[in-house]
């Protein structure tokens, strides 16, 4: 923004320390010297007699000193005042310094301002503390970029070398081209389908209302059940009537993500998933979790970040597009809920959603 050039804000605070100086200072020479008048100037002639001059002469007795006095004071309000508005306001050079490194693209900087805690250092800690998560969320942002980059390349030069072959081939069976391209196409559309799903959450653009969480779990199960008898894993519900306050659509995403990494990342043939839902202190929770392979901590905790697919980065026809656990997290946190994900002792994972309670449910 283009602003007409002003005083300077160290400029403004020296006058003002200088203006109220020489008021008090004027207030206190008007105060002495009303005193005096009334108390009468004391004076003796030269026979010995005493009396009191007249104004006039108190006023030229006076008057000089404190002319004076005013003096003083002006330039030594001044010249304190600049001093002390300098030193006052040197904190702000650095933070001035930090934003307009920040503002030349480099966020690594941060102001790190020493001292006791005053309004000038809660200032500096927290422009430290914006900084630090702008450049987190902008890396995240920058991984996540090409991270989808490479998986819409994929399908794509999937399907140019299939064309190819099929041009330089005419006798290629056209019937099996036409299934692998509908495949690639489905995977592709899949993959797009969900990063719009998560800039939505993303965004917070939906109108929240209340949601039996308990009804959108029941009807993931019997969505998903026939999915889950395919690849022979047994779909337990159970749980209490509870309700939250969001979008009942991304809730139910939430809930179809968890449920279908469950189904699918399991004990091939004779697996388990359970599904519960509870409520506590203003709370309500819904719980996944399935049997299957051995999870360590370290390789728990990288399952939420984009395009993680368990144990490495796969592409089958049940591996989905790697967002599913990224689209549950940003739903969690979207609803201002918790997300944790546990290992179970026994093999699998165990998934806990936590959302606020609705209102009067």
């Amino acid at each position: 923004m283009d602003r007409q050039p002003g005083l300077s804000v160290r400029l403004k605070l020296t006058l003002s320390y200088a203006g109220f100086l020489m008021l008090a200072g004027a207030l206190l020479l008007v105060a002495v010297g009303v005193f005096l008048l009334r108390q009468g100037w004391l004076q003796t002639n030269e026979s010995g007699a005493v009396r009191v001059t007249p104004g006039t002469l108190f006023v030229r007795s006076f008057a000089p000193t404190a002319a004076g006095v005013m003096v003083f004071l002006l330039v030594f309000g001044l010249l304190g005042g600049w001093l002390l508005a300098g030193r006052m306001l040197a904190p702000l050079d650095r933070i001035t310094h930090a934003t307009r490194t920040a503002a030349a693209g480099s966020l690594s900087h941060r102001i790190r301002l020493p001292g006791r805690k005053d309004e000038f250092r809660e200032l500096a800690d927290a422009f430290d503390m914006m900084l630090a998560q702008l450049e987190a969320h902008i890396a995240e942002q920058q991984r996540f970029a090409a991270n989808a980059s490479h998986e819409l390349r994929t399908p794509l030069a999937i399907s140019k070398t299939l064309l190819d072959v099929a041009h330089t081939d005419p006798d290629h069976d056209t019937g099996e081209l036409i299934d692998r391209l509908r495949t690639v196409n489905t995977r592709a559309i899949d993959l797009t389908e969900a990063l719009l799903l998560l800039s939505r959450a993303n965004q917070r653009s939906f109108t929240r209302e209340k949601v039996d969480l308990s009804l959108v779990a029941e009807e993931v199960a019997e969505t998903l059940y026939p999915f889950a008898e395919r690849h022979g894993v047994t779909l337990r519900t159970s749980g209490d009537i509870v309700s939250t306050s969001g979008s009942p659509a991304l809730l139910l995403q939430l809930t179809t993500n968890l449920v279908h990494n469950a189904i699918v990342h399991n004990a091939p043939g004779r697996g388990t998933v359970w599904l519960h839902t509870s409520a506590h202190a203003g709370a309500v929770v819904l719980a996944v979790e399935n049997t299957g392979e051995h999870l360590t901590p370290q390789l728990v905790a990288t399952l939420t970040e984009p395009f993680q697919r368990g144990t490495e980065r796969v592409h089958t026809d049940q591996a989905g597009v790697g967002l599913g656990l990224a689209i549950v997290k940003t739903i969690t946190e979207a609803h201002d809920g918790t997300l944790t994900l546990t290992p179970r002792p026994a093999g699998g994972l165990r998934v806990t959603v936590e959302l606020p309670a609705a209102s009067g449910g």
